[in-house]
Formats: C-alpha cells, sequence, structure tokens
C-alpha cells in the first residue's frame, strides 16, 4: 500500500471559493494528514470525508480518504474511495495500485471488469468530453479554410473527413464510457457479510453472501432495498445500509 499524499489538488467549482475558503480547507487537510501519520485511521477518515463533504472535490482527498479507510479496516469503504479517485484520474499509478491491492483482498462473489471497460476507462468522461469537441472545432477549422481558401480545397478534404470520422469515433467512445461512470451503476459491499435475499424483505430467504469490497451490479431498488447481481448472474436484493451505493440522479 502507498501511503498518503501530502499535496492537495483544490477543485474550485465556479470560482466559488474565496482564499480564507481555500485556506480552511488546507488547514483541514493538514489535520486530516496528521491524524493519519499519527495511526487515528477512522479520525484521519472522518476528517477527509468532511472535507469532501463540504464541497472540494480531488483525486488527492479520495486517494487519501481510500488509504486511511484501507488502514482503519474498512475494506468496501476504500475501494469505493479509490473507484472515486479513478474516476478523476483513471491513469494515475498510485490509484491504480492501491485499488488493485484492495481488490484482491476482496472474498467470495464480486463483478469483474471486462477488457472493454478497462480500456474506456482509461480516459476520464472529461479528457473523452474535451477530446471530442475538439475534434468538433478542428473539422469546423478546417471547413472554413476550405471556404476562405478554395485553392486548398482538394488537399484538405481528406484531412476534413478523417477529422470528422475521428470526432464521430469520440463521441461513439464518450457514449460508451458514460454508462461505467454513471452514479447508482455499482453498489460496494461496506459490512463483513451482506445476506443477499431472493426478495426485498427481512424474512425472505437467502441468495447468496457477499463480503466486505464485493462489487455488484445494480439491477433495481425499492425503497431500503437494491436489486443486485454478481458475474455468476446470481440475482436478490441487498439492504442499502450494507452497501456503498448512489442512487442515479
Amino acid at each position: 500500500m502507498k501511503s498518503l499524499r501530502i499535496m492537495l489538488l483544490l477543485t474550485l467549482i465556479f470560482g466559488g471559493y474565496r482564499s480564507f475558503a481555500a485556506s480552511e480547507v488546507e488547514t483541514q487537510f493538514e489535520l486530516a494528514n496528521k491524524l493519519y501519520a499519527q495511526n487515528k485511521f477512522s479520525e484521519a477518515a472522518g476528517a477527509y470525508e468532511q472535507i469532501i463533504t463540504n464541497g472540494t472535490i480531488s483525486s488527492v482527498l479520495y486517494f487519501n480518504l481510500g488509504n486511511s479507510q484501507f488502514k482503519a479496516g474498512q475494506l468496501g469503504q476504500a475501494i469505493a474511495a479509490y473507484r472515486q479517485a479513478e474516476r478523476l484520474t483513471p491513469r494515475d499509478p498510485d490509484v491504480r495500485a492501491n485499488l488493485r491491492f484492495a481488490l484482491n483482498r476482496v472474498q467470495g462473489p464480486t463483478i469483474k471488469s471486462t477488457a472493454s471497460q478497462r480500456w474506456f476507462g482509461t480516459l476520464s468522461l472529461n479528457e473523452w468530453t474535451v477530446l471530442g469537441f475538439a475534434g468538433i472545432w478542428l473539422t469546423l477549422g478546417l471547413l472554413v479554410a476550405r471556404q476562405i481558401k478554395p485553392a486548398l480545397a482538394t488537399a484538405l478534404k481528406t484531412w476534413t473527413w478523417l477529422s470528422a470520422g475521428g470526432t464521430a469515433v469520440l463521441f461513439i467512445c464518450l457514449a460508451l464510457a458514460l454508462p461505467q461512470n454513471t452514479p447508482g451503476r455499482i453498489a460496494i459491499v461496506t459490512v463483513t457479510d451482506a445476506t443477499v435475499r431472493n426478495s426485498p424483505l427481512d424474512e425472505a430467504p437467502g441468495a447468496f453472501t457477499a463480503h466486505d469490497g464485493a462489487e455488484l451490479r445494480v439491477l433495481d431498488h425499492k425503497d431500503e432495498w437494491v436489486q443486485v447481481t454478481d458475474d455468476a448472474q446470481r440475482f436478490g436484493w441487498v439492504k442499502r445500509s450494507s452497501v456503498n451505493w448512489s442512487p442515479r440522479s
């Protein structure tokens, strides 16, 4: 396991943080780091979570939160935090290494990422979007150049079609990557043993047991229950209180 990171990358949404607010977040972050260094992992995790709850979103925060939760024995919560960090910085070697390390500790049924999911996950949704719109602007620029400089129309024709085709491919990739990053697609077990039942009732027979850190694909939800499945195509309902899960907005 890699240790926590000391540098905090602040995300200042819409310029909404004033200087004193940024300073306050940095102070809270330093306090959380000190708690971690003192082996007070549960307290450190709570401190990092408080910063996130207050509106600061950062891969570093989620990475350190995951480290703290892992050290505190909260495997499922740690994996959930690493997944958040992965969405923000999908190619970060430390995030990927720690996530893989934590996933290897999971016992029993879970879902595994496919090759296509791993490939589409090499870029964040923001990166796919930026590339797609860059392709649009490049294509428009080539079309304008052909209008302004008719002599270049023939020479630029092939490049225009290539740019348009590449842009279409990028937006197809964005569409395919979007479901993988949609909140509510995956539920992560955060208790030692979670009984997945045949129906959303406490007295329903158990279908199977999922252990701390197991990732289950979400199919539906009802009241305090979430319908899930694993790679073995077993279906059932698990209590929301037993998993880390955010419904689709």
